[in-house]
């Protein structure tokens, strides 16, 4: 069983390795051009010309991620013949499926990219004719794969999946009379747990729908569970070096960035690489800064979270101490479940 795990975590890394170059491009160029715009009905507005091409390129580069993600997991397992099945089922993970528009997110494409891998590397044991070989690798089994792993999300979990993201929604619904405390702590959970996938637009969608009715205590509170993942894995790169890679290094630096203007995705390499350690403990530093924003009743004004909404802010003092108290939570609960990284990570030259 140890043998399988370590197995399943040299897929996770192979995929997470690939990933970071994105999530680094794209987090800095996000956070550029949102560091220009101001809020809005929708987040934050990116008005300058020039600087809605570098959001441009930035929500390029986040766009690729997940598929990235999924496609080098199925590619350690199988090589080469697993790559494109496996980006393809990252990209279907990541995007809207049926009429409530559900997303598995990055953990769907962790899940696909597995299931993709190993397909494929069942498929490279049948035999075959010899004058079928040379088309093995680049007709039938992309087509095979792509349609049994494509196939099976689309039309035996993609429903279930919506089902169960309406169930959540009226959940929350029905709690708005209840405890906030309570309320914040399974915000912030939500909000954390799959960093920009289902259950994490589940929560925003619920805020959103508050503050159309005049209500911003929410808001707040997902304001600040938005931003202390990326923030708090951010500094725990900083706190610790030595329980991280070079590549995590880099990350880290920019999902501070990524924190700031509050894009929870800076923590998916960390999350991706390390589920065990890394999801628990932001969920925990999330949860944290909710319950402080709950407690204090800090409002947020526009649909968006991190430092950079600030200036719409009820109560801005104790927003900043929930954010810190998440982050600095996040941090060093993360490291203490870390272990020192030993430096057998080589950085992968593309095939």
């Amino acid at each position: 069983m140890k043998e399988v795990l370590k197995q399943v975590r040299d897929y996770l890394m192979s995929g997470v390795s690939y990933m970071i170059p994105a999530v680094v491009v794209g987090g800095i160029f996000i956070a550029a051009a949102l560091a220009t715009g101001s809020p809005g009905e929708s987040g934050m507005e990116v008005t300058n010309p020039f600087m809605e091409n570098i959001l441009l390129l930035g929500v390029a580069g986040f766009t690729m991620m997940v598929p990235i993600l999924g496609g080098y997991i199925a590619y350690g397992i199988a090589g080469k013949p697993a790559l494109v099945p496996g980006m393809i089922a990252g990209y279907v993970a990541n995007s809207p499926i049926g009429e409530s528009e559900v997303t598995a997110g990055f953990l769907g494409a962790i899940i696909l990219g597995l299931f993709a891998g190993f397909v494929v590397k069942w498929i490279k044991t049948w035999k075959v004719p010899n004058i079928l070989r040379p088309v093995m690798p680049i007709f039938i089994i992309p087509i095979v794969s792509v349609s049994i792993v494509g196939l099976t999300y689309l039309y035996l979990l993609a429903q279930p999946m919506g089902m169960m993201m309406t169930s959540m929604t009226e959940g929350l619904l029905g709690m708005t009379d209840g405890s906030l405390v309570l309320l914040a702590i399974i915000l912030g959970f939500m909000i954390a747990f799959d960093m920009g996938g289902p259950v994490n637009k589940v929560a925003c969608l619920f805020a959103f729908g508050l503050m159309a009715e005049g209500v911003y205590t929410i808001m707040g509170i997902i304001a600040i569970a938005i931003c202390t993942p990326p923030l708090g894995m951010g500094l725990a790169t900083l706190l610790n070096k030595k329980k991280y890679s070079a590549q995590e290094k880099e990350a880290g630096k920019a999902a501070l960035a990524m924190g700031t203007i509050g894009i929870t995705e800076g923590a998916i390499p960390f999350a991706a690489a390390d589920p065990l350690r890394v999801i628990p403990s932001i969920m925990i530093g999330s949860a944290t800064g909710a319950v402080i924003g709950a407690l204090a009743v800090v409002n947020n004004y526009a649909p968006h979270g991190g430092p950079i909404v600030l200036p719409v802010i009820d109560n801005r003092l104790w927003y900043v101490i929930a954010i810190v108290v998440g982050t600095t939570v996040t941090a060093l609960l993360v490291n203490a479940l870390k272990k020192e990284k030993s430096n057998d990570l080589s950085n992968e030259e593309a095939a």
